[in-house]
């Protein structure tokens, strides 16, 4: 009986298995804690706390949060600590004025160059499911991920790395909004008649479904926040 071998062609879509610093780790369960909204605004982080719920020791802690203040979703309070990072009213302006802007010139060049908005759909059902499921924080990853897809359908370099640059608090923001306001069926349904208007070629339409959804989103008070915390 002839042994078994497995040679470099058998082994070729065998992944090297990846050390990833515990720091790292740590500091990616507590970004996507604060940007799906369970850490909410002005939560102080407490090392001591934090390393007994994760059981690690406090220095991966520590380095942790150092990586999330270089996002910019930390800060540091004089006497008082770490906390995340409060939204302000002008932020979430500033924040979604820019993401109007983006969302446009996303629409406009995907009609210019005629670019396929398939994948939009993909989204848009899973939203639907999110919202039939109760789940906000699925139709939350889902919203976000259509906007996110709606900017890499568009084809533009510089477009996809503006808009990454806003990620985290345009998701911090969504997952907030959706807490305040929870009509997931709402909020799954403002979705498709974008990618309709798209599919439709109609320039003026698609433009003013986005604006007004980037605007709706607008509205959202970060006070609102504050007051569930309280």
């Amino acid at each position: 009986m002839s042994d078994l071998f497995a040679g470099p062609s058998a082994l070729a879509d065998i992944m090297p298995i990846e050390q990833t610093p515990l720091r790292v780790q740590i500091a990616e369960i507590l970004r996507r804690a604060i940007v799906s909204g369970k850490l909410r605004p002005g939560s102080v982080l407490v090392e001591a706390t934090l390393a007994e719920q994760m059981n690690v020791s406090r220095a991966p802690i520590r380095e942790a949060i150092q990586i999330l203040e270089s996002d910019g979703l930390v800060e540091t309070v004089a006497y008082k600590g770490k906390r995340v990072k409060p939204l302000t009213a002008r932020e979430v302006e500033e924040t979604y004025n820019l993401r109007e802007v983006f969302e446009v010139m996303a629409v406009r060049r995907i009609l210019e160059y005629g670019h396929p908005v398939a994948a939009l759909w993909t989204h848009c059902h899973e939203m639907d499911r999110a919202a039939v499921e109760g789940d906000q924080e699925k139709l939350t990853a889902a919203d976000e991920a259509f906007h996110r897809t709606l900017i890499k359908v568009a084809d533009h370099d510089l477009l996809l790395a503006s808009w990454n640059s806003l990620y985290l608090r345009i998701h911090q923001i969504m997952a907030l909004r959706n807490t305040v306001q929870p009509n997931l069926f709402d909020i799954a349904g403002n979705h498709p008649p974008i990618v309709r208007a798209l599919e439709a070629h109609d320039v003026d339409e698609a433009v003013h479904l986005i604006t007004e959804h980037t605007r709706s989103l607008a509205d959202f008070d970060p006070a609102s926040i504050a007051e569930l915390n309280a």
